[in-house]
């Protein structure tokens, strides 16, 4: 339900991070770290699944948008999920 403007205290620009402010360029990341990454949450805390697609509907869009900026690389196993890193100059 939307709420008047005047209710909230605390209102910020929307910005997203560019992709090498958030992923170190030696490591390639799951789509579920990406997230994490994207807000500040520890790689290893424990989060519940409705947490965790709530970080991954922040993080899906931002890797699509940047996609130019990004390598994939096929998971080892088809029931696992594919890692994502930083495009290298070469």
């Amino acid at each position: 339900m939307p709420r008047p403007r005047d209710s909230f205290d605390d209102l910020r620009p929307l910005a997203f991070r560019e992709p090498d402010e958030v992923l170190d360029a030696d490591q390639l990341y799951t789509v579920y770290e990406v997230a994490r990454l994207l807000q500040g949450v520890p790689l290893d805390q424990e989060l519940d699944v409705e947490t965790e697609n709530v970080l991954l509907d922040w993080a899906i869009p931002w890797l699509v948008y940047n996609q130019e900026q990004f390598v994939f690389a096929e998971p080892e196993h088809d029931s696992q999920p594919g890692y994502y890193g930083l495009r290298r100059e070469e």
